[in-house]
């Protein structure tokens, strides 16, 4: 699962989102604070591969990502929103394929910028990153090939305190970062950073007004930091082998993000 499996809508209520078989499962508190309701289905019947992406924007709503198969050897993606943790999600709507068609080319990302408009990332056959962003009033651009070589799985997209999207890609041998210079355009491919990063480890948090921070595991096994236009730091030992999460709090009237591996 790429993003944040665990969130809390706009109602207050917590929700988990899980993967089962050739489906997605969502359970959530029946009130803040309150017991949990049982596991339920999201986005209806559709049969899904066990992949999925989740983003949320500052309206509370999950975008949910995933892929279905379509004709044998072939797989598109699909988008859900979930408005509330207590309502049903929207069905699964197709939103095509990064190549027009194909088998599977990698795990989405999503982010979700300050207008409520997702942007899906995934990587394409050509090895770069193609994106896929909504209109603010419905429906879908066409897909965009935002350059990037030899990209590796899992890509990590987060949204500004500015409201822009940025995505990060782990490459052998470094990291790639693309930025929105303006809300709604082409996120340009701002600066490609050598460290051996693991793929799959790849998380990214706003940390600031102007920035975002880049959290990853490296070849050596130690948990590191990196803010576009800097030096990787080297936090600590990573705790096991699979992908960082990191979610933002007050410590002593500081903004700090603390970290877990899971």
């Amino acid at each position: 699962m790429n993003g944040d499996w665990l969130i809390r809508g706009r109602d207050g209520r917590l929700s988990v989102y899980l993967l089962s078989d050739d489906a997605v499962l969502c359970r959530a508190e029946r009130g803040p604070d309150g017991p949990w309701g049982a596991p339920r289905p999201v986005g209806g019947d559709q049969k899904l591969h066990p992949v999925l992406a989740v983003g949320q924007g500052r309206d509370g709503y999950a975008h949910l990502v995933s892929w279905r198969p379509t004709a044998k050897g072939e797989s598109g993606l699909v988008h859900s929103t979930h408005f509330r943790p207590h309502l049903a999600a929207l069905d699964w709507n197709p939103i095509g394929h990064p190549d027009k068609k194909g088998p599977r080319t990698g795990t989405p990302a999503v982010a979700v910028d300050a207008q409520g408009r997702a942007h899906v990332f995934v990587r394409n056959k050509g090895g770069g990153v193609s994106l896929l962003a909504q209109k603010e009033k419905g429906g879908w651009d066409p897909w965009q090939d935002i350059e990037g070589r030899d990209v590796q799985d899992e890509l990590a997209a987060v949204t500004a305190e500015s409201g822009r999207v940025e995505v990060y890609a782990a490459v052998p041998g470094g990291i790639l970062h693309w930025r929105q210079e303006e809300p709604g355009s082409r996120p340009v491919l701002e600066e490609a950073m050598s460290a051996p990063a693991r793929p799959g480890t790849l998380y990214a948090l706003a940390t600031s007004p102007d920035a975002t921070t880049l959290f990853y595991t490296d070849d050596s096994g130690y948990l590191c930091a990196w803010r576009p236009g800097g030096r990787p730091s080297t936090l600590l030992p990573s705790a096991g082998p699979g992908p960082v999460a990191a979610v933002r709090c007050e410590l002593d009237g500081h903004l700090s993000a603390p970290l877990v591996m899971r």
